[in-house]
């Protein structure tokens, strides 16, 4: 079973930054950075730290685990996180260069239902997830832990 790991990535703007994927013959959507967590990486968290390294040469606080996403092929293990710095210029993953893989975008989405509902976030369960915290005020800022 292969993991992932990705990340709600609140900005100081109450917004969350994700990313637009466009291919060849399928409608754009959109993903939380992340990806696959490697046998070099310390931790599930160091691989996040790694991969938002790599696609937006960013620097983030993991302030907790968010929710798990279970299926056939795999885990994805998404996180809430303050973005700090981030350079989509920057970027250094592997991914922006392999042929055939489409395009990439970063994006700023509020982090409101709307928001969330004005893009098409893969996998739908997220989009669920985050929709039911954003009405319940869990990823507000006040209701994360203190530094």
């Amino acid at each position: 079973m292969i993991d992932r790991v990705r990340a709600v990535l609140v900005t100081a703007e109450d917004t969350m930054l994700v990313i637009r994927r466009t291919k060849p013959g399928i409608p754009a959507y959109w993903v939380l950075p992340g990806g696959g967590v490697e046998a070099s990486d310390a931790s599930r968290e160091a691989a996040l730290h790694r991969e938002i390294h790599e696609e937006i040469a960013g620097k983030a606080d993991i302030v907790r685990l968010l929710h798990t996403v279970e299926s056939d092929t795999g885990r994805q293990i998404v996180y809430l996180a303050r973005i700090t710095t981030w350079s989509f210029e920057d970027r250094t993953g592997p991914e922006f260069s392999a042929e055939g893989r489409g395009e990439y975008a970063l994006e700023e989405v509020p982090l409101t239902v709307e928001g969330i509902d004005g893009i098409d976030l893969k996998p739908e369960e997220i989009a669920h997830v985050l929709r039911d915290a954003i009405r319940a005020g869990d990823l507000r800022a006040e209701a994360w832990p203190s530094r």
